[in-house]
């Protein structure tokens, strides 16, 4: 009797596929972002029914269900995840040794069945994302009632150009919630990006439970009031709301989110901010700064001059907190900051001064390169590598530190060129708390902290690797990352509106060959991930996705 059930269902399939075998398919019904390596047109598309049984061994059983949500859950289509399943007409994951690229993945759609070969699963992964987008957008929408699903044809193989392909987010200035910060994974997972950079403690916010330091959060987690406005330009003096405000992430929120990431084949890199931009740290514990306080939280935006003391007191104290950190965190990378240390404190320090000479030190420059190595030197011990912004090359750049360059290119040249790794961030064309227009359209856009733009197209026409490295060198740039610094953002609406569409342009910057982009191209494909973001919801600038 199950053998002609068996049968029969085969047939069925069999002659659903055999409907759709003479379809014609042209280049419009492959709007993927970011564009494949390799996409190869046929003729015929794959029916997928109630009856579509997903196949994939144990250990891709998180794939497998990650791709019946998208059909299955989304679409109302029931998925069967038994992978005793022979049936043809099926959705095969599988994984493909052969495969060259760790990412890489191959996909084919044909009458019979769908495959998705990958390297590793985070290859099936961005399979699944590629035949997604290939999928009818209202699957998107968890009301829709679709009872079949056709899909075009195709033999894909893929793979990244670049290892890192980043996002940041910047928590400290304005504070988001654990289901805002999923949204944001979820859609750097839908762009084949594979880096979540958190920035997790500035001047005006500690946003991380520290067991060891409970006035870190209790203290530090909160300012009494924020500036109003364009603050210090437009409406100096500064005038404040004098709300309080503030938030901070629990360490079992913390997992939660790490474990949210890894499903979705993100790693989470956190920052540390040091040895500046640590005011609320400092207003916590004043014992570590170089004046003793007292120290406020930081209710406006900028550079201040209280930074930590070169103590051993103060290494101590965050030696415990990295500890704290790499325990929830097991990226190999820890972001430790390092960038716009003022030095006055440390010019009038005697203490520091003293170091100074004490270590042979040149300057304030070499103290912060000390500070920098004495930090490496701990994070190393636990196995793991820093990242600092490109501030950390002054006064000499830590033995195995990976260079974050930010002020333009120059600093990831400078530290490609000592054979360290770079990953390319430059404000130019990666920050993503810029304008989208020029100056004549901002006065009806909310407003940021300077009149510098960065249009979609422009992300689109980066080139993260500097032309003036040769090959030997130029292997030292990982990719590249967009930033997203939140003093002018306080609502997750209005991140989400800086952040699409250029987070969909970079992405196809980092992952795709600079000959296989186009940005009439990219354009076109532009207007169809427009539509999933209609229906998921997503605020985004709609004008600089219509305007060419």
């Amino acid at each position: 009797m199950r053998l002609i059930i068996f049968i029969a269902i085969s047939m069925c399939m069999i002659s659903c596929s055999n409907k759709y075998q003479e379809t014609v398919n042209s280049e419009e019904d492959y709007p993927i972002i970011p564009k494949p390596t390799k996409l190869t047109i046929t003729k015929g598309a794959f029916l997928v029914n109630p009856k579509t049984p997903i196949i994939c061994d144990s250990s891709l059983t998180q794939e497998g269900r990650y791709m019946a949500k998208i059909i299955g859950s989304v679409s109302s289509i029931s998925i069967n995840n038994d992978t005793t399943v022979t049936t043809p007409g099926a959705i095969h994951l599988l994984l493909d040794p052969t495969i060259t690229n760790t990412e890489g993945y191959k996909l084919s759609i044909s009458n019979d069945n769908i495959r998705i070969d990958g390297k590793t699963n985070a290859g099936i992964f961005y399979g699944i994302q590629s035949l997604r987008q290939l999928l009818p957008v209202a699957i998107e929408n968890p009301k829709s009632k679709i009872t079949e699903l056709i899909i075009p044809a195709v033999e894909i193989v893929d793979s990244p150009r670049y290892t890192y392909r980043g996002m940041h987010l910047d928590v400290g200035r304005h504070f988001f919630p654990v289901a805002s910060v999923k949204k944001y994974i979820d859609l750097i997972a839908m762009h084949k990006m594979n880096t979540f950079h958190w920035h997790l403690t500035e001047d005006q916010g500690w946003r991380i439970e520290i067991k060891k330091y409970p006035k870190l959060t209790e203290v530090g987690g909160f300012r009494e009031g924020t500036a109003i406005g364009l603050a210090g330009s437009r409406n100096a003096p500064y005038t404040y709301d004098n709300i309080r405000y503030g938030g901070f992430y629990t360490q079992e929120e913390i997992k939660e989110v790490v474990a949210y990431a890894k499903a979705r084949h993100i790693t989470i890199i956190p920052e540390i901010e040091l040895p500046g931009h640590s005011l609320a740290a400092l207003a916590a514990y004043p014992q570590f700064g170089n004046t003793g306080g007292p120290y406020e939280v930081a209710k406006r935006w900028g550079v201040f001059t209280e930074i930590y003391a070169p103590t051993e007191e103060t290494f101590g104290f965050l030696e415990d907190i990295l500890t704290e950190v790499m325990e929830l965190f097991p990226s190999k990378y820890i972001h430790i900051g390092g960038d716009e240390v003022l030095k006055k404190e440390w010019e009038e320090s005697a203490y520091a001064q003293e170091l100074i000479k004490r270590e042979g030190l040149k300057d304030e420059h070499g103290l912060q390169s000390y500070f920098i190595r004495r930090i490496e030197k701990f994070v190393n011990s636990k196995g793991r590598n820093i990242i600092g912004w490109d501030e950390i090359l002054e006064g000499g750049l830590a033995p195995n530190a990976t260079v974050m360059s930010w002020r333009g290119v120059k600093g990831g040249i400078a530290a490609a060129k000592l054979h360290h790794h770079v990953i390319m961030t430059p404000g130019t064309h990666c920050y993503f708390d810029y304008y989208q227009v020029g100056e004549e359209g901002q006065k009806n856009e909310p407003i940021t902290g300077s009149k510098r733009f960065t249009t979609v197209e422009k992300v689109y026409s980066y080139e993260p690797t500097p032309a003036e490295l040769p090959p030997k060198e130029s292997k030292y740039i990982l990719g590249a990352q967009g930033n997203v610094w939140t003093e002018y953002m306080p609502t997750w609406d209005r991140v989400e509106y800086k952040v699409l569409p250029r987070m969909t342009a970079l992405s196809e910057v980092v992952w795709s060959s600079k000959e296989n982009r186009n940005w009439e191209d990219f354009h076109m494909r532009l207007q169809h991930i427009a539509k999933r973001y209609d229906l998921l919801g997503h605020n985004y600038a709609a004008y600089s996705i219509n305007k060419k």
